[in-house]
């Protein structure tokens, strides 16, 4: 069978020169090719209303598919917002099962904070207000993590949990050492949002505690077949949890364990050994500071301020030194 779609014509083109070739025509033979030709028009405007049909058909389906991609975009921007960066990426890129309870064991360093006495304050605050002030805090502790690299595992409260190792990783001693930088900034950045807090009514600083534990976890997706949760479990989990409520207001507790892995760019100093709730006791140390950071901590009156040197521009460093100078004589004059 010819695949020449125009073989009809053809045929009467042919058929056309024939007779011209002949002469006259017969009328039998004018009759002939006009009764063809009748039938090829017929058939061509069967073939232009199908391929209108068609046309008209694939403008549909195309609108439709567009349709379809706007809203499963809107539904993927949506979903990025329950998901950490990196788990979310690896979904949609295949390389994580998404909907298998699976999990496997990697070595994690896992982050717990909390802000010291947030609930007591928030007693007697608007809801509105208390929206507000939350978001505004986790908003800004959330920036600080995605730009480490974190993975945000959820937020409790006040609090947060997140970790570093899984489903991305910079190296066992990397990860802690960006959670414990990304711990230090946290902490500066709560104390220049410190100005905000007192249209809230909020009259002292608010802190924060901070624990964290590197070692072995179990981390993927638990829970139930309608309902699955990416997290981590383990023995380090229940570490950092621990510390960071054995923590004081505004520092940040490390295990030895993490400490051994940071200990060329972090200033920690060894506390007595303390009692974990569940864990017994525990020997942990107190983070100072990044060795390489020019960070200064400031204790005045009731409040803690740290402030990185190497963030400051020169101006912001001279008028820092005039404020403290006229901090000075105030302070001799009693």
């Amino acid at each position: 069978m010819s695949n020449d779609i125009f073989i009809q014509e053809t045929k009467i083109l042919e058929q056309s020169k024939e007779l011209s070739s002949t002469g006259s025509p017969s009328a039998n033979d004018y009759s002939e090719l006009v009764s063809n030709y009748g039938k090829l028009l017929r058939t061509t405007r069967k073939i232009i209303k199908l391929s209108d049909k068609n046309e008209q058909r694939l403008n549909e389906l195309k609108e439709e598919a567009q349709e379809t991609n706007a809203q499963l975009e809107g539904m993927s921007a949506q979903l990025s917002k329950f998901l950490s960066p990196q788990l979310y990426n690896s979904i949609f890129s295949g390389s994580q099962e998404t909907a298998a309870r699976v999990s496997k064991r990697k070595k994690l360093t896992v982050f717990f904070s909390d802000l010291c006495g947030f609930t007591d304050f928030v007693e007697n605050m608007e809801s509105e207000d208390v929206t507000d002030l939350l978001n505004l805090y986790l908003e800004t502790m959330t920036n600080i993590a995605l730009k480490y690299g974190a993975t945000i595992d959820k937020y409790i409260g006040d609090g947060i949990m997140l970790f570093f190792g899984d489903p991305e990783s910079d190296g066992i001693k990397e990860d802690a050492t960006k959670c414990i930088r990304m711990a230090l900034e946290m902490i500066h950045e709560l104390d220049n949002l410190s100005d905000q807090w007192i249209k809230y009514g909020l009259k002292d600083q608010l802190q924060m505690r901070i624990g964290i534990d590197t070692g072995f976890a179990t981390v993927g997706n638990f829970g139930c077949e309608s309902r699955l949760d990416y997290t981590a479990i383990g023995a380090a989990v229940n570490r950092a949890s621990r510390l960071e409520s054995a923590a004081e207001n505004g520092s940040i507790l490390i295990s030895e364990d993490t400490y051994n892995l940071v200990k060329e760019d972090i200033e920690a100093v060894e506390l007595a050994p303390i009692h974990l709730k569940g864990i017994g006791e525990y020997r942990a140390r107190r983070v100072i500071r990044a060795i390489d950071s020019r960070s200064v901590n400031l204790k005045l009156g009731g409040r803690s301020f740290t402030m990185n040197l190497e963030s400051m521009t020169d101006d912001q460093i001279e008028a820092t030194r005039l404020s403290a100078e006229y901090l000075l004589e105030e302070l001799k004059k009693g």
